[in-house]
């Protein structure tokens, strides 16, 4: 399962959380089958950055972060404009992104931020609780690209 590109696994589990969005919607309505679906993917980013933090073996930084950051982008699932990578910043600009694409092909685009793009600060949550994403646009909402802004805090 490592080996699968991120944007691989995000269709699949779209595949099946589409079901059980709708599962949830006709028995206890939208808004609760959105809560259910963003709940459950906060909690599984989460988990990811634990994992990803664990094979480190040390608290990780942005350098650590952006060492990994290809596991996103592959298969040119994201097109990057990289502005800044230090260990205690990093910011960059998705200019095109296929995760968001690919949810409206599957008709899945008005809950695309739950899928993947709020999972994006929760991740930070399980990899490195001290790094604090800050984004005030993304594709997915329509704007014309996603502002990423990470940054480590200081003690």
């Amino acid at each position: 399962m490592k080996d699968l590109p991120i944007l691989e696994r995000r269709r699949i589990e779209a595949m099946i959380l589409k079901h059980v969005l709708d599962v949830i919607t006709e028995r206890s309505g939208r808004a609760e089958a959105e809560a259910v679906i963003g709940d459950a993917c906060s909690r599984s980013a989460i988990e990811q950055g634990k994992a990803l933090a664990a094979d480190l073996g040390h608290a990780p930084d942005l350098s650590d972060f952006a060492a990994i950051l290809p596991n996103w982008t592959k298969e040119d699932a994201l097109e990057l404009d990289v502005l800044v990578t230090e260990p205690d910043k990093m910011e960059f600009n998705v200019t095109r992104c296929r995760y968001s694409e690919m949810y409206q092909e599957m008709g899945l685009g008005d809950i695309g931020h739950l899928l993947s793009c709020n999972r994006d600060g929760d991740f930070c949550i399980g990899y490195n609780p001290d790094i604090e994403l800050t984004r005030t646009q993304t594709l997915m909402t329509g704007a014309s690209h996603c502002d990423f802004r990470y940054k480590l805090k200081k003690d």
